[in-house]
């Protein structure tokens, strides 16, 4: 079976009295209405949001993840032998909610922010990493549930008894990416000293253990700790970040097609890098060259030109290229199409003895389409100095809170942080406070609160913090 009834408890047992209703679909109405989830529509995608309308943002973006995992689990379901038998197929509903929780825990100002964090509580409390922060926000962060009887939901010993949104086993393994501890001191590192680890927090090891206690019900298995929905998240991820960034930067003219079939082979050879380590093989930056030249084809920039009309071709090539940049029309048919592909191409390979870790892949072409055209957009667009400028801010911005924060013990924070703050002893335990308060603001909050505390930009003392 996909499902026991093992993966439905929580850690908290709660009445039955909606029996209409499945457990995901409650796990699904305690996501949307949470705080954590409404902030992400102040979060950077790729393009500060304050820029234009049109831009996605981390809630559009997650919306859109879940969308396609939706439609990945549907298909599965509807073409997999395995998944045709009775109490074998894939919840849709829970792949949908996996896409809507997977950014939950990214930081103000992107890549920076998290890096910034990270570097912070690296020798104090073990790091910072978003996905890590994802599974803190709904397993402890969130106020919906608690094990004690104190407001702070830590009890007098300093024991942490909350338990975030109180989400079922399954629902927890859904966004849980990483079967890692990060470990809690850099010098375990080891060959990511200095860098962000991928994991969950040492604080939630138990939450882990738990959820797989719960997922396994006593079967072994081998490999990663990954379920289903976790996977389809992945790839549905991956799948909206290779479309829809490049979407976004036709759209603010910080790219066209033709700029990325002519993007200068230094950024060939980084994407070749990153897509060899992504894929696990040989990847060469030829092979760069061809795949983008295969997806972008319809521009007719590899057909053969003679001399007599090589400036016709040429000036085709160009308008073809400026049309899919500017008509929305264009832009929609090029990223459904190719949303479309990939979503035809995701392979279902069961596991027996565990069906919920079974693997959910792209086929490796296509695998690797999606990873050259995911990466074109993170070398090209993420590292360009416009782009890192304003992320790099962001970063100072967010050492400078924190180092003020933790000068004032606290004190600064508003009440409900401050009192969970005050009841924890430990020094990394405070730490990691301080860092969830700052990692679950918006961008314009984050830059708000800087200036209110730099006396940049001074606010009433009746505005609340």
């Amino acid at each position: 079976m996909m499902y026991a009834e093992s993966d439905w408890e929580r850690r908290k047992a709660i009445s039955n009295d909606e029996p209409y209703r499945s457990s995901v679909r409650r796990d699904s109405a305690r996501v949307i209405h949470c705080a954590a989830f409404r902030r992400l529509q102040g979060k950077t995608q790729l393009f500060p949001g304050v820029e234009s309308d049109f831009f996605r943002n981390r809630l559009t973006h997650s919306l859109e993840v879940g969308q396609i995992a939706k439609s990945i689990a549907y298909r599965l379901n509807g073409t997999v032998a395995f998944l045709a038998e009775p109490g074998f197929q894939i919840d849709p509903d829970l792949a949908e909610l996996a896409g809507w929780c997977h950014d939950l825990g990214h930081p103000p100002f992107g890549h920076n922010g998290e890096t910034a964090l990270d570097e912070l509580l690296r020798e104090s409390a073990g790091g910072f990493e978003g996905n890590a922060q994802t599974l803190r926000i709904l397993g402890t962060l969130e106020k919906r549930d608690t094990l004690g009887g104190h407001s702070s939901g830590i009890s007098d010993s300093g024991r942490d008894e909350r338990l975030g949104l109180n989400l079922c086993a399954r629902t927890l393994a859904a966004i849980l990416k990483y079967d890692l501890e990060i470990p809690s001191r850099n010098d375990d590192r080891g060959a990511g000293k200095g860098s962000v680890v991928k994991g969950y927090y040492h604080e939630e090891r138990s939450l882990v253990a738990w959820i797989k206690e719960k997922v396994l019900s006593g079967r072994r298995y081998t490999g990663d700790f990954k379920t289903v929905e976790c996977q389809i998240m992945d790839l549905a991820d991956d799948i909206a970040y290779s479309t829809y960034d490049l979407e976004d930067a036709f759209h603010a003219g910080f790219m066209t097609p033709l700029d990325i079939l002519a993007v200068p082979a230094d950024v060939i050879d980084a994407v070749a890098a990153r897509v060899q380590r992504a894929i696990g093989e040989s990847f060469e930056a030829s092979d760069v060259t061809d795949m983008l030249r295969l997806v972008f084809r319809s521009l007719g920039a590899t057909t053969d030109a003679t001399e007599d009309n090589s400036l016709s071709h040429a000036v085709a090539v160009q308008t073809a290229s400026r049309n899919l940049s500017v008509d929305g029309y264009l832009r929609a048919q090029f990223t459904s199409s190719l949303i479309t592909k990939y979503i035809n191409a995701v392979e279902f390979l069961p596991n027996n003895e565990v069906p919920a870790l079974s693997r959910v892949c792209l086929r490796p072409e296509v695998r690797a389409e999606v990873e050259v055209l995911k990466n074109v957009s993170f070398v090209g667009l993420i590292l360009r100095p416009r782009l890192k400028l304003a992320e790099y801010r962001g970063k100072q911005i967010i050492k400078e809170m924190f180092e003020t924060l933790r000068g004032a013990d606290g004190g600064l924070m508003p009440d409900d942080f401050r009192s969970v703050h005050a009841r924890l002893n430990q020094p990394s335990a405070r730490d990691r406070i301080i860092s969830d308060f700052i990692a679950g603001m918006t961008d314009r909050y984050a830059s708000e609160f800087h200036g209110r505390l730099r006396s940049e930009s001074p606010q009433s003392i009746f505005k609340p913090i």
